[in-house]
C-alpha cells in the first residue's frame, strides 16, 4: 500500500476521548470448541473481565468472572473444558529477584459435572504455578493436560521448593490430578518436551545454560541430534507431518533462525523452508503434529501443509483483501475457523467462519467506541537510512485532515526484536485523533526484514538503531507530509530508551520525549538482568551480541547525558514491571533534576511491563498527550 492511497477521506466527526483509545480491549480472546459447536472469548463488561461462551446463533452459553488474574489466552482442552492462562507479579524473598511474573492455568468446566480451578490446586506436591504447557492428548478416554511445574518438597515447616527447574506433569483435566511424567533437568539447564499421541515423551531436548551446548534425544533416550548455541536459540517445534519426525529450530551468525526435520528412528537431519522467517506455528492439537505456518515480515503469509485448509485461508483471506488478517484458532476438522482483522477502517474485528457454508459472521469487536471513519489512515513507508540501508516504517495519519507539514510524533517500538506493521496501534491511533501524523519505524535490528537487517543492530544502540529512527523522520520531511520542526519522540521498552537517546545523545531533532519503561542505563540493565537470571552465561553472552562490550555502555546511556538534554523528558514506569527494573526510570529522573532539566515522573502503582490494568493504561496514554500537547501543540 502507498502513502498516496491513505492522503485523502472525508473529515471525520468528533475524536472520541482519550479512554477509547486507552482502556483495554473489549474483545480480547477467543478460541472455538472441537466440535465447533460453541465459541469461548475473553471479553470485558462494564470494566470487569469475564469468560463468555456463545453457541452458533451467538446466545450466551456461560457467562463467568475471569478472576483478578492478567488473562494472557484461552483454549479448550475438549469440548466441555475451558483453558484460562494468566500471569501474576508476585513478590518474592530470597531468590535473586524480588518480583516475578507467574503462570497460572485455570481449568473452566463449561458442562455440569466438571471440575474447576487452577492447574496443581489438587496436588500439594506441586506449586501453584505452570511453566509452559506441552500438549492436551485424549488418553483412554480421558483429557490430559501436559504442564511443566515445580516440585515441592516436605520439610519441618511444610512444603517448600528444593529447586526452580520445571518436572514436566500430566494433569487429568476431569479431577485436576497430577502425575509426574519426566524429571526435571539438571542443574545449569533447560528442558523442552514433545508429548506423542500416547501421553508419552516422544523428545526431549537438554540444553546447557554455561555453554549452549544442546542434545535433542527420542524414546529410550536415543539421541537424534546435537549441537551448541551459545546464546541459546535452539526450541522444539513440533512433530513432523506425519509423525516420524521432529522439528527443531536454532540459529546461528551467518543464516540466521533455521528449521530442521530429524527422523525419530535416528538419521541424518535436514533442513526445511530455507531463508524463510518464520512468526507463528500451526500444530494439530491432538497429535502435536505441524500442521503450518504464518510467515514473519510485512505481509504476513499462511501456509498450511493440507492442500484443502490452504484453499480455504486463500478464499478468507481473500473475503478481508487490504486487512491485516490473522488465523487465530480451528476446529481439528478445519470446519469452523476463527479470523482477526485489523487496519484502515478496522479497529480490530473477530469473525466465526463456516468454511464449507462460505459464510463469515462478526463475534467480537475491540474497540466499539472508534467509528470505522475515526480510524486514522495506515500505510507503510520505504524509506533509506544514511548509510543506504534499506528500512521501511508505518505512517498513520489524523483522519480527515490533509496530509501536509503535520506535527509529527516517532513511536519506535520496543523489542528491540520486534516489527510494526499496516494494522491499528491504539497508541498511534490515540496521538492521531489528536492531529499528529505517527511515524512507527522499522529500524536495523528489528524483526520482519532479512535476518541481516536484524543483525545490523548488534552493537549499535544508540548509533545507527537511534539515527534510523531521525532518518525516517526526515524522510516524511522531504515529502512534504510532516513539519521536522514541530516532532516529538514516543517509546515503550526500547522505545523508551530511543525516546531518551532522541534527547540526550542526539540534538535539535525533537522538542520533547516520553519514555514508557524506558532503558536509561545499559550497564544497569546488564547487571540487573544477568543477576536475576542467576549469573546466565547464556544471557550475558546474549546481551553483549545485542548491546556491545560492556565497556561501551555508558557511552550510549541517556542517564549519562542528561546534562545535555536539550527537551524536556516525560518518565513513565509501572512499579511492578519485572522486565525492565522501576529503578531505570528512578536514576534518569534523579539524573535530569540534579542536572536542573525540566523532567516529569509518572509511577504507575501496581502496573507491570505490559500495562496490564486499565486504569493505569489510560493515565499513561493522558499524561504522554498532555505533555506532548504541551511541548508540542498540534494546533
Amino acid at each position: 500500500m502507498s502513502v498516496a492511497s491513505v492522503l485523502g477521506g472525508a473529515r471525520a466527526a468528533e475524536a472520541p476521548p482519550l479512554d477509547a483509545y486507552g482502556e483495554l480491549s473489549q474483545f480480547e480472546d477467543a478460541a472455538i470448541s472441537p466440535d465447533g459447536s460453541l465459541t469461548a472469548a475473553v471479553v470485558r463488561i462494564k470494566g470487569e473481565r469475564r469468560i463468555v461462551a456463545i453457541d452458533g446463533q451467538d446466545k450466551p452459553f456461560v457467562n463467568i468472572s475471569a478472576g483478578p488474574g492478567k488473562v494472557r489466552s484461552i483454549q479448550w482442552a475438549d469440548d466441555k473444558t475451558v483453558l484460562l492462562t494468566t500471569t501474576s507479579t508476585v513478590p518474592v524473598f530470597g531468590f535473586t529477584a524480588d518480583k516475578y511474573e507467574l503462570t497460572g492455568t485455570i481449568i473452566l468446566a463449561m458442562k455440569p459435572g466438571g471440575v474447576s480451578g487452577s492447574v496443581f490446586a489438587n496436588t500439594d506436591s506441586v506449586a501453584r504455578t505452570t511453566r509452559g504447557q506441552y500438549g492436551i492428548r485424549s488418553i483412554d478416554g480421558r483429557t490430559v493436560g501436559f504442564f511443566g511445574g515445580i516440585a515441592l518438597q516436605m520439610g519441618g515447616s511444610g512444603r517448600y521448593m528444593e529447586h526452580g527447574r520445571t518436572t514436566l506433569y500430566g494433569v487429568d483435566l476431569s479431577t485436576n490430578r497430577a502425575r509426574a511424567v519426566a524429571p526435571p533437568p539438571e542443574e545449569d539447564h533447560f528442558r523442552d518436551w514433545l508429548i506423542d499421541t500416547s501421553g508419552k515423551v516422544g523428545a526431549m531436548l537438554d540444553v546447557s545454560q554455561i555453554d549452549g551446548g544442546w542434545r535433542i534425544t527420542g524414546a529410550k533416550s536415543k539421541e537424534l541430534a546435537r549441537g551448541t548455541t551459545p546464546t541459546g536459540d535452539i526450541s522444539l517445534i513440533s512433530f513432523g507431518h506425519d509423525g516420524s519426525s521432529v522439528i527443531y529450530e536454532t540459529a546461528d551468525d551467518q543464516h540466521g533462525q533455521r528449521w530442521f526435520e530429524v527422523p525419530i528412528m535416528g538419521g541424518d537431519a535436514k533442513e526445511i523452508v530455507p531463508g524463510i522467517a518464520i512468526d507463528r506455528v500451526f500444530v494439530d492439537k491432538v497429535t502435536g503434529r505441524l500442521q503450518g505456518y504464518r510467515t514473519d515480515g510485512d505481509t504476513r503469509v499462511t501456509v498450511m501443509s493440507d492442500p484443502a485448509q490452504q484453499r480455504a485461508l486463500t478464499a478468507i483471506f481473500r473475503a478481508f483483501k487490504g486487512l491485516n488478517t490473522q488465523l487465530m484458532d480451528y476446529t481439528p476438522n478445519f470446519s469452523k475457523v476463527l479470523v482477526r482483522t485489523s487496519g484502515n477502517g478496522d479497529s480490530g474485528t473477530w469473525y466465526r467462519v463456516d468454511v464449507a457454508g462460505k459464510h463469515a459472521e462478526p463475534i467480537g469487536y475491540e474497540r466499539l467506541r472508534i467509528a470505522p471513519e475515526q480510524v486514522g489512515p495506515i500505510s507503510l513507508v520505504l524509506y533509506e537510512a544514511q548509510d543506504g540501508l534499506a528500512l521501511n516504517g508505518v505512517l498513520t495519519l489524523p483522519p480527515g485532515i490533509p496530509a501536509k507539514n503535520l506535527p509529527v510524533i516517532m513511536l519506535p517500538h520496543g523489542g528491540p526484536a520486534a516489527h510494526d506493521t499496516v494494522q491499528f496501534d491504539w497508541m498511534a491511533q490515540a496521538f492521531a485523533s489528536r492531529g499528529y501524523a505517527v511515524f512507527q519505524p522499522n529500524f536495523r535490528g528489528s524483526t520482519g526484514g532479512s535476518y541481516s537487517l536484524r543483525r545490523a543492530g548488534d552493537g549499535e544502540w544508540g548509533r545507527k538503531m537511534q539515527t534510523d529512527i531521525s532518518d525516517g523522520l526526515s524522510a516524511l520531511a522531504a515529502k512534504g507530509i510532516v513539519d521536522p520542526k514541530r516532532a516529538c519522540i514516543v517509546g515503550a521498552s526500547y522505545g523508551g530508551y530511543a525516546a531518551l537517546a532522541g534527547v540526550t545523545l542526539q540534538h535539535g531533532i525533537y522538542r520533547c520525549a516520553v519514555a514508557v519503561a524506558g532503558i536509561s542505563d545499559l550497564g544497569l540493565m546488564y547487571n540487573t538482568d544477568t543477576r536475576e537470571s542467576g549469573g546466565s552465561k547464556m544471557l550475558s553472552r546474549a546481551l553483549k551480541r545485542q548491546l556491545g562490550e560492556p565497556k561501551g555502555f555508558s557511552a550510549v546511556s541517556p542517564r549519562k547525558f542528561a546534562a545535555g538534554a536539550d527537551g524536556p523528558i516525560m518518565l513513565i514506569h509501572g512499579k511492578d514491571d519485572t522486565v525492565v527494573d522501576y529503578g531505570q526510570s528512578r536514576v534518569m529522573a534523579d539524573a535530569l533534576k540534579d542536572n536542573g532539566k525540566p523532567f516529569e515522573l509518572i509511577t504507575l502503582q501496581g502496573e507491570d511491563h505490559w500495562l496490564s490494568k486499565e486504569e493505569t493504561r489510560k493515565r499513561m496514554l493522558t499524561e504522554s498527550i498532555r505533555f506532548v500537547q504541551k511541548y508540542n501543540p498540534a494546533n
